[in-house]
């Protein structure tokens, strides 16, 4: 993976694409400000170093697409935009609809761009999948998209381990988006080798475990039990310090696989951004990722294998 630094802030190349990205991403679907309020916290997410802004159409019902869209016209050439598509709201807004076919995904994308306020789409995601999906047709659309230069890249959102599969084997996907995390190790049996092995790059969501890592009381997640879910909290913690805050080691715990280009973390006040971007937060050393690793013993997925 190549990498480069800039102040304290690592970037890192998505897969085979040209983009450069921070290792600590912004996750805009945490935003719950007015315009105003969410516009001061993105660009301060920029003058911290941040340049990766992942949005979905999903959010909010396009709310989140345009607030964003909003905030950072002005900085556009400065950072990369990434959203997502293949869910659509039904038109009473009661709930939305899996709609993954070629002439949604063409009109969808011309939403996003009128929300975001943009020529162009950075990376465009596929917000889901599965096997019944017309993968092929799918595809078809996203490199229509390339053409036009509507998009420059595209990828999955998924952690179904056979559908990553079918994506890897027949598109030019750059990224999978999935989640991962000292409590959500499942990827590392099935995804990670895979994805490594053919240069595609993972943009890790939930690096905090839904705060279960950080400053949540514990509860049950996925197969561990409410126990074994505040025994890694207190492990994460014990090897926290002043240089390192508890948001960084979870972070870090992340950023130590090689396969993974960012942690795309959801941030919604200023103090989640300054936690989430302590300067010189040093990297896990191989004895504190040996001992965070022996904790709990690794999950495995049980479905979509």
């Amino acid at each position: 993976m190549y990498l480069c630094k800039k102040n304290s802030m690592e970037y890192r190349k998505l897969g085979k694409s040209e983009l450069m990205i921070s290792s600590v991403s912004f996750g805009c679907m945490s935003l719950q400000g007015t315009d105003a309020s969410n516009k001061a916290l993105l660009l301060k997410a920029i003058d911290g170093g941040i340049n990766f802004f992942d949005t979905a159409d999903l959010y909010d019902k396009g709310a989140n697409e345009t607030t964003v869209g909003k905030a950072l016209r002005e900085k556009r050439k400065e950072i990369i935009i990434s959203t997502k598509v293949g869910n659509q709201w039904k038109t009473d807004g009661s709930g939305w609809d899996w709609n993954p076919r070629k002439q949604y995904i063409l009109s969808a994308v011309e939403d996003s761009l009128r929300r975001l306020q943009t020529d162009y789409i950075d990376l465009y995601q596929l917000h889901g999948g599965t096997m019944d999906d017309p993968i092929d047709e799918i595809i078809a659309a996203f490199e229509l998209l390339k053409e036009k230069g509507k998009i420059r890249y595209y990828g999955i959102s998924s952690i179904r381990p056979n559908v990553i599969r079918e994506w890897v084997s027949r598109s030019n996907i750059v990224s999978v988006m999935m989640q991962y995390s000292l409590l959500d190790r499942r990827p590392e049996e099935t995804c990670f080798p895979l994805l490594l092995e053919k240069g595609i790059n993972v943009l890790a969501r939930g690096s905090l475990a839904k705060g279960l890592l950080v400053d949540k009381s514990a509860t049950e997640l996925l197969q561990y039990k409410k126990e074994q879910v505040a025994m890694m909290a207190r492990a994460v913690g014990s090897i926290s310090d002043g240089m390192r805050n508890a948001v960084q080691t979870s972070i870090q715990f992340v950023l130590s696989n090689p396969v993974v280009t960012s942690a795309v973390t959801g941030i919604r006040t200023a103090k989640q951004l300054e936690e989430a971007l302590q300067p010189d937060a040093a990297p896990l050393s191989s004895i504190e990722l040996g001992f965070l690793k022996s904790v709990l013993k690794e999950n495995y997925y049980t479905e979509h294998r």
